[in-house]
């Protein structure tokens, strides 16, 4: 398969920066840093000719068409020389398959994300298959970008195997003040959209506006913070960080976790532990000229350890935290989060400039966008807090 050292030689080969390219391994969406890569992926799960595809994007891509058709070619070329595929490539080969397994029942879950190549995929299943039952929400259609066609969920029926539709009524999640605050985006949907009754349950909970994270007690509970872009993301995190509260993300834990096994390591050495060999090197790593003395704490031998990590974690440890645990505040953006929820949610509202133009380009764009923040707000099961904008214009109503 494809790997990121992979692309990162096609990339040299070419002479074409590459620094991210992969697919996801849990629902196959493709991420690069490069937009070739990208429209050539996106052009693939639309199941679109790759410059009728870019002659329909030209006034908003910052690429040359004969570029693209040439890395195309190329990529085919490398990828076949390697003997390597993708994802998109075991797509295509189990579509163009004669024969396929045969199934007494197909269940197809978050089905409002698949792609038209992906919806190909699948009706070759279901042609095999007694009964096939479709799962989704189109108002959680949120990756029109990666290739999903949301109308084509809404509209989807089995050719001949239809049996029905059942929506359903009640959440087993969310609280009433969520509820009512999740009807404000989906409510501003003007493309196609299944109408639906879905009741919260029997908790009223809490959803109001604050300026800061100082004005919610993150010392206490469990936490989700929500964003809609990388950068507000990492703009947080910074926050706590200052705060010196421990927190997680899809990138690991705040801290550095080696430099922190290494303090449990020396700490525990202190109390009388034997250390073997392997510890011993993971501790002399961060002491630099400095020798074990019992007499000493960890912090004071470390010198080779950034002093800033050494005093973050020191101070978590001080505030009562337990750095052994998965952290009580958990960061992501919207989209990372997909299918996360928690009791208490912060969720920023900052849009960015250029998610606000983007979204003017069509009502599709538009439309995405609410259910982004449909999503964002359906991850709170009790409590919603909305963080404002520092400037008002790149703030997302709510």
């Amino acid at each position: 398969m494809m790997g990121r050292e992979d692309y990162k030689e096609f990339g040299e080969k070419c002479g074409i920066p590459i620094k991210v390219a992969k697919f996801s391994d849990s629902d196959g969406t493709f991420n690069s840093d490069n937009e070739y890569l990208t429209i050539i992926n996106t052009a693939i799960v639309k199941r679109k000719d790759l410059l009728e595809y870019y002659d329909s994007r030209q006034n908003i891509l910052d690429i040359e068409r004969n570029t693209l058709y040439l890395l195309a070619e190329e990529l085919k070329r490398f990828k076949k020389e390697k003997g390597l595929k993708d994802f998109n490539d075991l797509l295509l080969d189990f579509i163009a398959k004669e024969k396929t397994n045969r199934f007494k029942v197909l269940f197809i879950d978050e089905a409002q994300d698949l792609s038209l190549l992906q919806w190909e995929m699948v009706r070759k299943l279901w042609s095999n298959a007694e009964k096939t039952y479709i799962a989704g929400d189109d108002d959680q259609a949120i990756y029109a970008w990666a290739g999903a066609d949301v109308n084509r969920f809404i509209e989807e029926k089995t050719e001949g195997k239809y049996f029905g539709e059942r929506i359903l009524r009640k959440s087993r999640r969310i609280s009433k003040a969520i509820q009512e605050q999740s009807e404000i985006p989906i409510s501003r949907i003007s493309g196609l959209r299944k109408q639906k009754e879905y009741l919260p349950r029997n908790y009223e909970g809490e959803c109001k506006y604050i300026s800061n994270l100082g004005q919610v007690d993150l010392t206490k509970g469990k936490w989700l913070i929500l964003t809609r872009t990388k950068n507000q993301l990492l703009e947080l995190m910074k926050e706590l960080r200052k705060k010196n509260l421990y927190y997680q993300s899809n990138r690991g834990r705040s801290y550095k976790v080696r430099l922190y096994k290494a303090a449990k390591l020396y700490t525990d050495w202190t109390k009388g532990k034997i250390l073997d060999e392997k510890e011993e090197k993971e501790c002399k790593d961060f002491m630099g000229d400095e020798h074990f003395n019992r007499k000493s704490n960890w912090y004071d031998v470390f010198v080779a350890a950034p002093e800033k990590e050494i005093r973050y974690i020191r101070l978590m440890l001080e505030n009562g935290e337990n750095l052994d645990e998965d952290a009580r505040i958990f960061m992501s953006t919207i989209h990372a989060i997909k299918g996360g929820e928690q009791d208490n949610v912060i969720l920023s509202l900052h849009q960015g400039d250029k998610i606000q133009k983007s979204i003017k380009r069509s009502v599709d764009k538009r439309d995405e966008e609410h259910r982004v923040w449909y999503v964002g707000i359906t991850r709170a099961r009790n409590n919603l807090y909305k963080l404002k904008a520092k400037i008002k214009r790149k703030e997302y109503k709510l």
